[in-house]
């Protein structure tokens, strides 16, 4: 923050906006380490203490909401004991600290949400609040309607039921089957436990969905920070009334 201005400083900590920050600035309530400010031009930098009315301000952090295309081979950790790369190793040149927004196994594909704001990745991840996921899977064989009733009716998994899912056949043929899964729950390898369970294991897993928004045509490998629309859109997937189950 070296040398920034003494309303955008306000602004950023959330005091005001910075018309109304300067209004602050001339009615001689905001201090810089103990001094009295009344001059627009002032620039803050790191390890200066501002204060309005008495009261010690800072800047919050910019909130980052990134879309990863994660190949397999990365994990969503951001250590390893067996030092495999994590997704952490292909966002680069984002200076705030940014973490997974759940997980995506080491070996599946597709959308992974990063950020720094805490808030927006607990909505998002808490089963309560059954934020919806898709994904593409090859499996082997040609699920039949039993299979699909399983999904949609939910499926015991360790001792407890699922929520209810939605299984759709793509295409068929080689001994294997092209589906679209949907989910709302967040449990550990659940599409492939689910698959496992009605007899139809998973070759391949690739998520392309979250909460409304999709994957789309994101290289994989590559990264993009969601637009103010796909933020909004995850925000409001996850505000519902969350659900006992």
């Amino acid at each position: 923050m070296e040398g920034m201005r003494l309303q955008k400083f306000l602004a950023l900590s959330g005091v005001a906006s910075r018309r109304k920050a300067e209004e602050l600035i001339s009615a001689g309530r905001v201090t810089v380490n103990g001094i009295k400010v009344l001059k627009m031009g002032t620039t803050v930098a790191d390890g200066e203490r501002v204060e309005v009315d008495g009261k010690a301000v800072r800047p919050e952090p910019q909130k980052v909401y990134i879309m990863l295309n994660k190949p397999v081979g990365y994990i969503t950790t951001v250590k390893d004991q067996f030092s495999r790369p994590s997704v952490t190793d292909l966002v680069k040149n984002v200076k705030e600290r940014i973490y997974p927004v759940g997980r995506l196994d080491y070996d599946t594909s597709g959308l992974l949400l990063m950020t720094n704001d805490g808030d927006f990745a607990f909505r998002l991840t808490h089963p309560r609040y059954e934020t919806e996921k898709v994904y593409v899977a090859k499996v082997k064989g040609v699920p039949g309607r039993d299979a699909v009733e399983k999904f949609r009716k939910g499926i015991m998994l360790e001792g407890s039921l699922t929520a209810p899912a939605e299984l759709v056949v793509l295409e068929s043929g080689n001994g294997t089957s092209t589906v679209r899964i949907t989910i709302h729950e967040g449990r550990n390898r659940q599409v492939r436990k689910m698959s496992e369970a009605v007899g139809h294991p998973v070759v391949k897993l690739k998520r392309i969905g979250i909460g409304g928004i999709c994957l789309g045509d994101l290289p994989e490998g590559k990264w993009r920070e969601l637009d103010d629309f796909e933020i909004e859109t995850l925000k409001n997937s996850a505000t519902a009334m969350p659900k006992d189950r």
